[in-house]
């Protein structure tokens, strides 16, 4: 038997190396993504490539034996499994049923009404990288059992750091255990994943069905991108085989799916709920039988028909066992699913993917329409397809004749759609009460920044009498760690040197009229998008705010209005101040409020700000919100509403508070914000005499009259123009962390403001600056100087320059590479 990654290897140099089994596991395919080159295509996982569900299903049941037998079954009934979407959604519910007591969750990338998120994380290396966890039941993931985490493949191990990061600092326990069918990480990653074990002081094991590590030539990305242009150039593919009869239209069939279960483990499935579908599935099944056995006018009976049971997406585990259940019947089934993963297919026998069929999203996803594909089904020789989607998933656009059932018809004699229906959480009207009439007024200066107060309202609550300063290093190991989120604390307020307040003074005057002609960019471009209404201007405390007054100082000075402006908090991994925004949709509406922010970076701002707003309108069922973000600056190509795309020297990002209000960044502490509270802040009286914040506002506001002219030829231009986001900023960040062995894309900050933060707030690294932006970096190579970190020059590099925080940082630290860390 040919192994289906002799192809690859071949033409890219590309090396499977590890456990005798792995060749018989795993094939090799070309990715259509600019991240990675190549793809690893398992045999028994049931995405890509069709096999039997007894084959699939086992290969989970047995590691959750294996797990099981590790802890013991105390441990085991203690434990909780956690699977990745998409891939790993049926892979993970499999090992839960093997461990036997333990409940099922899967990450999912489909926000769900009335369900507020637990958590989420990021996957660095995937084409769509936000995971949400969405239990029904909130205190799911509370205990302190073992957290046993399903995926397919290690590669790297970064999706698990991510996920024990983020998950440690809300739900904090003693145990982990981590799960995949083949571990394939190189031996540093497997030493990284050591040291943070220890760091953050738990344990954790690895069970995995193979292991071995795949060896990369140099240059097989750039390799690999132009093997995949040539291969899908016009006239150069393998034509898919198309049923020369006319297909006849897909029967639908009544699955009768027990009411009250889940269709899988995106809000949680208990042993409860196990027992009771195992007790329907062979009722399902046979009606999933009598409707192959049917006759069809078009096609000749099959005394064995070759049947494959397709499942969508997400939606793995409920087609995986009704086609268990088939096989156990004595059917001849394949199993698999669609799935969002671009990939190239090649028809040749040592190649994995050798067909591909392409059709429109039909589940009405949130991060907008997009191709998805069904890999290895036409020309395979299948009778039959069983489509399995959910409820949600059964729309018009997976009936049109571009859809999934239209290009399964002209592959195969007989298709049968069955569709479960989608779970609906059961979610308490009381468990989200309207607090909007408990929550204060604003805060507003003198008494509350040095902000005037009609220029802005501060939607938060006052902790300035509490000492929450802790030295930069502290902070930075704890952070790190998993022993502290970074808004639970505040750095040391940095007091600028004689020297460096002489550079703030000279850049203000030399980039006045370039931030004024950006803020009156931005700003007739939010009020030509809402023609005859009033906006109301939420910005992101605290680096937003400066830029919300000057654009309501723009506003009232070219249109006479006078905008309300709020700044509220935000916090990377636990989202947008929810009590904020319960108070600005009591006073206004929802559908008026711009948010704003001073700049982007990689852009993770703008995605926890669209993720918080869908979950605040999903629990609270208030709707209306708009999560797009105007900035004065988005040089990561993040947002469509912007001042301009350059990174250049914001004066603003140059200081902390005293260029901000004497306003510190905003603080989220279960001790101190209580759950009716705003999210807290100080205001530092006592800076009075730093305080530039004014000097700031007066300096660009006394530019607005000279760049009117420009303004309104730069708002018909921008207005005109393709304002698409690309996000070309977050794929650099990805890149420079792999490049530098990173390995985590919270640490690396890109752009002129990010880098200026590194070194005013957290342990910096090492600074990358483009060559030749030598005018806007002056005070970040003082700051540099000063602190004693190496500015590295860089060619080709989208931003002027990217701030590396000293990656897996302690105390005892040793050398200045970043890697040799001693924890301590």
């Amino acid at each position: 038997m040919v192994w289906t990654g002799t192809w690859v290897a071949e033409r890219l140099g590309v090396e499977l190396i590890g456990d005798e089994e792995l060749p018989a596991l795993l094939g090799l395919a070309l990715r259509r993504n600019p991240k990675r080159a190549h793809l690893l295509v398992s045999s028994v996982l049931g995405k890509h490539v069709p096999q039997r569900p007894s084959v699939v299903y086992g290969s989970g049941l047995d590691l959750g034996r294996r797990v099981r037998a590790l802890l013991g079954d105390e441990e085991a009934a203690r434990s909780v499994v956690l699977g990745y979407a998409e891939t790993a959604t049926a892979l993970g519910h499999a090992v839960a049923d093997g461990l036997g007591p333990a409940p099922y969750l899967h990450s999912t990338r489909r926000p769900v009404a009335g369900v507020a998120r637990a958590g989420g994380f990021e996957e660095s290396h995937s084409h769509a990288t936000s995971h949400l966890l969405l239990p029904e039941d909130p205190k799911l993931l509370a205990g302190d059992g073992p957290l046993v985490l399903v995926d397919d493949e290690f590669s790297t191990g970064n999706t698990v750091l991510n996920t024990v990061r983020a998950l440690h600092e809300r739900y904090p326990r003693d145990r982990y255990v981590v799960v995949a069918l083949v571990d394939m990480r190189a031996p540093a990653d497997r030493d990284r994943l050591d040291a943070f074990a220890s760091e953050i002081g738990a344990r954790v094991d690895l069970i995995a069905g193979a292991a071995g590590t795949v060896r990369l030539p140099e240059g097989v990305l750039e390799k690999g991108q132009a093997l995949v242009a040539e291969h899908e150039a016009p006239g150069s593919g393998t034509p898919v085989p198309v049923r020369p009869v006319e297909a006849p239209a897909p029967v639908r069939i009544e699955l009768r799916w027990p009411e009250g279960i889940p269709d899988g483990g995106r809000h949680g499935f208990t042993p409860e709920h196990r027992a009771v579908l195992e007790a329907a599935l062979p009722r399902m099944a046979g009606s999933i039988a009598e409707a192959l056995r049917a006759p069809s006018a078009t096609e000749p009976p099959v005394a064995k028909p070759r049947v494959l049971v397709l499942g969508f997406e997400e939606l793995m585990y409920a087609p995986l066992r009704l086609g268990t259940a088939l096989e156990d019947a004595g059917h001849d089934v394949r199993y698999s699913t669609t799935t969002r993963s671009p990939v190239l297919a090649v028809d040749d026998p040592g190649y994995a993917i050798r067909t591909r069929l392409v059709f429109p999203a039909h589940d009405d996803p949130a991060d907008g329409p997009g191709e998805r594909y069904a890999y290895n089904v036409a020309g395979a020789g299948f009778d039959a397809v069983v489509a399995v989607v959910d409820s949600t998933a059964d729309t018009p656009a997976l009936h049109a004749p571009d859809g999934l059932l239209a290009q399964l018809t002209a592959h195969v004699p007989r298709v049968v759609l069955a569709v479960v229906p989608s779970y609906t959480p059961q979610v308490s009207d009381s468990e989200a009460p309207e607090r909007s009439s408990m929550l204060p007024e604003p805060l507003r200066g003198p008494a509350f920044s040095s902000y005037a107060p009609e220029e802005v309202g501060w939607l938060l609550q006052d902790l300035s009498d509490v000492e929450l300063e802790a030295p930069t290093e502290e902070r930075e190991e704890a952070i790190q760690s998993g022993g502290a989120h970074y808004a639970e604390s505040l750095p040391v307020e940095y007091q600028p040197s004689a020297r460096y307040q002489e550079l703030f003074h000279t850049a203000l005057e030399g980039s006045a009229a370039r931030i004024a002609r950006a803020v009156g960019t931005v700003t007739e471009t939010v009020l030509a998008e809402r023609p005859g209404r009033v906006p109301v201007l939420v910005s992101l405390a605290r680096a937003g705010t400066p830029v919300g007054v000057l654009m309501r100082r723009w506003a009232q000075a070219r249109h006479g209005l006078d905008l309300p402006h709020y700044a509220v908090s935000i916090v990377r991994g636990r989202g947008i101040d929810a009590n904020a925004l319960r108070w600005l949709a009591a006073h206004h509406d929802p559908a008026d409020v711009v948010f704003v922010d001073g700049w982007t970076g990689k852009g993770a701002i703008t995605r926890e700000l669209a993720e918080a707003i869908r979950a605040f309108e999903a629990t609270e069922g208030i709707k209306g919100f708009d999560p797009e973000i105007a900035v004065l600056a988005d040089p990561g190509s993040c947002v469509r509403t912007y001042g301009t795309r350059e990174d250049f020297l914001i004066p603003s990002a140059c200081l902390n508070s005293t260029v901000s209000g004497l306003i510190s960044r905003t603080v989220l502490r279960a001790d101190l914000v209580g759950p009716d509270d705003f999210h807290g802040g100080k205001f530092y009286r006592e800076l009075a005499g730093s305080d530039v914040s004014n000097d700031f506002l007066d300096a660009v506001a006394a530019r607005f009259d000279e760049v009117t002219g420009t303004v309104d030829t730069d708002v018909k231009e921008l207005l005109a123009a393709d304002r698409t986001p690309t996000w070309e900023g977050w794929a650099a960040v990805e890149r420079i962390s792999e490049e530098y062995g990173i390995h985590d894309v919270n640490l690396v900050k890109p752009g002129v403001g990010e880098t200026t933060r590194v070194l005013l707030r957290r342990v910096p690294w090492k600074i990358l600056a483009k060559r030749g932006a030598d005018a806007d970096l002056a005070h970040v190579r003082l700051l540099a100087e000063q602190r004693g970190v190496p500015v590295e020059l860089v060619d080709e590099l989208p931003y002027s320059c990217v701030g590396l925080i000293h990656p897996h940082y302690t105390r005892g630290a040793t050398g200045a590479d970043g890697k040799a860390v001693v924890s301590q």
